[in-house]
């Protein structure tokens, strides 16, 4: 069943009634936001979702960053704005167009209520003396934030709270790390705005099923 073909009203309907299926389907990246308050513990119900994600021999390789006060905020998205901008400007847009793209990022980070950064941590992955397991073993742990974060996003909808997944510390870790004195063993990875939804998402068609099974047998 694709996203289309769930009727509008399910949608509508009290999270905590929801089908598995229905929480997965009526999940979706929201640009805009509220200013509610998010009230604290559930942001901790969010990340707690994400903590039962499955990892690497059980290392669980990820940490999160919690950011509420509009300081650290406006802190996070300053630091940011020089790589948005010279990252916008590689693919030859005209400057007014990068200038209204970086102003539209710096907005969705400092209106969101609640912003959340997975970070990547490595400290306690197995390690091994060739390159290529150590690599596979790194990559498992890339994949397992992943899979943290997704717990986290639905475990948000069903809460009543939407979410907003941008990949911009993946461009520049250093610099967010910086900007929030993390530690030098986390590197960010993502970024989650979090927030009671103020508007629709677009919703953007899905392949079927059948187009996604490469193979069978």
């Amino acid at each position: 069943m694709s996203r289309q073909d769930v009727a509008p009203e399910l949608f509508n309907r009290s999270r905590h009634e929801l089908s598995f299926e229905a929480l997965v389907q009526g999940r979706a990246s929201v640009r805009q936001l509220q200013s509610r308050v998010v009230p604290p513990e559930l942001v901790r119900q969010c990340i707690a979702a994400a903590s039962w994600a499955p990892s690497p021999h059980g290392c669980q390789p990820w940490r999160f960053a919690v950011l509420t006060q509009a300081a650290a905020k406006e802190r996070l998205a300053d630091a940011m704005g020089a790589t948005w901008q010279s990252q916008l400007a590689l693919d030859g847009q005209p400057a007014t167009v990068v200038a209204t793209r970086k102003e539209k990022s710096e907005a969705r980070i400092t209106s969101a209520p609640v912003v959340i950064i997975p970070c990547l941590y490595l400290a306690d992955l197995d390690h091994y003396t060739d390159v290529e397991r150590q690599a596979a073993e790194t990559t498992m742990a890339v994949q397992s934030l992943g899979a943290a974060v997704q717990n986290l996003l639905l475990q948000a909808y069903a809460l009543g709270l939407d979410t907003g997944w941008m990949c911009a510390p993946l461009f520049c870790p250093e610099i967010v790390g910086a900007a929030l004195a993390l530690d030098p063993a986390l590197t960010p990875h993502a970024l989650i705005t979090l927030g009671y939804r103020a508007g629709e998402p677009k919703r953007r068609p899905h392949r079927p099923v059948d187009e996604l099974i490469v193979h069978w047998e």
